[in-house]
Parts: structure tokens; sequence; C-alpha cells
């Protein structure tokens, strides 16, 4: 009987020394916990049209089914990889360069200067950058649209804007371009060099309702410093009025970019 009475789980020693809740209530709601874990797994599964072996999964094994079928179905394996990658990159950031560098010695193809070209862009060494992507667009590769795209930032934040004017023209056609941010740096490079009415034109084809909310700042900041002060105020107002609207992950996601946008409105007041 003593022995019996030794024998209890860590559980029940937890739930007696340390919380005055009942163990047999614990065990209720352990009980319910795992019923509610499987109706989801069974609901995600009938909304997917997962096949059938995943309800007897879920129904005979309730914790390790259920966790199995989450892990398989319901979390992106690849976007925790692309969070793992970030956290690296964060903490050693020359790590990343260093792969993608030995990734080019191993194996120079397109993708992997583009690759390379994007490591060094994130490192912000822009000279670096602009020689792999100028290394990648060659041949029947010259116009690609995402590696133009990419060489044309590098060269606008190395203040080359002659070159980011001769490099956007390439791709200008595409159907994408218009909404992109080449077309932002076309507009800012196009200002530089003083031709002001073909940057405003440029600029408004990014001003579209609830979207490009950066580029849109970029436009109003323009409109100011050109003396088209009704044309800004008309549009930070527009700018305002849409992010009321916003739901509550973008209104953090985008809180940095209104807190400007009104700074903008105190100052046209």
């Amino acid at each position: 009987m003593l022995l019996a009475r030794v024998k209890i789980t860590l559980a029940e020693i937890y739930f007696l020394a340390f919380s005055n809740v009942p163990f047999d209530y614990v065990c209720f709601m352990y009980y319910y916990l795992i019923i509610a874990f499987q109706i989801y797994c069974v609901y995600h599964a009938y909304k997917n049209r997962s096949e059938w072996y995943w309800y007897l999964v879920i129904f005979l094994l309730p914790v390790i089914g259920c966790t199995i079928y989450l892990i398989t179905h319901v979390i992106n394996l690849r976007d925790i990889d692309k969070v793992q990658e970030e956290v690296v990159t964060v903490l050693n950031p020359t790590k990343r360069v260093k792969d993608l560098e030995k990734k080019v010695a191993f194996s120079d193809t397109f993708q992997s200067r583009l690759d390379l070209g994007d490591g060094y862009l994130d490192m912000k060494d822009y000279p670096k950058a602009i020689e792999q992507y100028s290394t990648a667009l060659q041949g029947q590769d010259a116009k690609d649209f995402y590696g133009n795209t990419k060489l044309v930032e590098a060269l606008f934040k190395n203040e080359l804007f002659e070159d980011v004017i001769a490099t956007a023209k390439i791709i200008e056609n595409h159907p994408d371009f218009d909404a992109s941010n080449s077309n932002m740096y076309y507009g800012l490079a196009t200002a530089e060099t003083g031709d002001i009415e073909k940057a405003e034109t440029l600029f408004k084809k990014i001003n579209k309702r609830y979207s490009n909310y950066e580029e849109r700042l970029i436009l109003a900041q323009f409109l100011k410093d050109n003396d088209k002060e009704e044309d800004a105020i008309a549009l930070v107002q527009e700018l305002m009025d849409e992010g009321a609207y916003l739901t509550k992950p973008n209104k953090r996601k985008y809180k940095t970019i209104f807190n400007d946008i009104e700074k903008l409105q105190k100052e046209l007041v």
C-alpha cells in the first residue's frame, strides 16, 4: 500500500504541492483540451480535403496524431526555416554571405549570383551587390525582371542615378513594373537628375489606394518639395483615411510609415 501510494505521477506532485486546483478537475480540463485539439485538426482536414487516413491518425492517436498533423499540414515548415535563417543573419550577418560565396564557388549559376547579390544588399555592401547582379544579368538573363529590380535598388542606394534610369528602362514595360519599388527608385533618380515633370508622372503610377503606403508617402513629400502643397495635402489626407481602416496586424506593420505620414500632415497644415 505504501509503495502504491508513493507511485504518484509528477503531475500529481506538482498540482498537490503548488496548486489549490483539484487534480480531478485538472484531468477533466486536460481531457477537453485534447478533444478541442482533435476537433480543430478534423475541421482543418475536412476543410483542406486531407487524405482519409489522417482522420484515423487523429482519432486513434489523439495527442501524437494531432501533433503530427499540425506539423505536417498547419505549420509551414518553410516559414520556420526562413525565421531561423533570419535569426542567424541578425546574430551573425556575415555567415549568410560567406555561405552564399561558397555556393557561387561550387556552382556559379544565375540564381547563385542573384542570391549572393541579395546577401550583399542586405548587408548594405552596395558595390559588391551591383557587381553580382551585373555579372548575373548577362546573355539570355539580361532582361530578368527580379534581377534588374534588385540592381536598380542597389544602384540607387549607391547614388548612381544615371545607371538607375538606364537599368529601369530595361524593365519599365514589364506588367509588374509600375507597382514595384523599382518605379519608385526610377522616379527618385529622375528627380535627382532634374526632370521633375517625368518624375511626377512615374510617381503617380504607384498612387493606388490601400497599397504602396511608403511609396505614396514619398510622392506626397515630393509634391510638397516641388510647390504642389494642395496635391500633397489631398494625398496625405487620403492616406490617413485609409489608415483608419487598417486591420490591427497592418497597423503594427505600417506603424512607422503612418507616423511619418502624420508628421508630414502637420507640416502641411
